[in-house]
């Protein structure tokens, strides 16, 4: 063997560097690592049932939203979406999701006057989350403004 080729050798068998340790540019993302099961600390669970529909929004104790769902994201239309039936679906879907990241316990805060409200309740104590207190935060007027003239047909 000459020389020649024993240096073309050497220098076929460098270490090549992999990409994944080349340096980041500008703008790329870190990669995100996968956390472990996060346990939330007892959240709120806010319902809001109306005539016309039902939503619930179950929360941590800071306010941050962890699931939510409506009647009309859970595919009723029209008049449907004022059922018990659809509240229990609602409430099902909202709970499942927050009990799968974590939480196992929180109140109800329950507002509004629509056929929805106590079967909600009863939906998110099914899916295995307790139900520590439940509060009516239904909004009552105090004589504050006029209201408007009555309407005639």
């Amino acid at each position: 063997m000459s020389e020649e080729t024993i240096n073309e050798a050497e220098t076929l068998e460098a270490p090549i560097a992999p990409e994944a340790e080349a340096p980041a540019e500008e703008g790329d993302a870190p990669a995100k690592k996968a956390r472990p099961g996060k346990s939330i600390p007892p959240g709120i669970a806010f319902i809001r049932s109306t005539f016309n529909n039902t939503q619930v929004s179950i929360a941590d104790a800071r306010g941050g939203v962890i699931a939510w769902s409506s009647a009309g994201k859970e595919g009723f239309k029209g008049s449907r979406k004022s059922t018990a039936f659809a509240a229990t679906q609602v409430a099902k879907t909202a709970a499942h999701a927050a009990f799968a990241k974590g939480m196992h316990e929180c109140e109800v805060r329950m507002q509004g006057a629509g056929a929805g409200r106590e079967s909600a309740v009863r939906a998110i104590q099914a899916e295995g989350i307790r139900v520590t207190m439940i509060t009516d935060t239904t909004p009552v007027a105090h004589n504050g403004c006029r209201p408007r003239k009555r309407r005639r047909v």
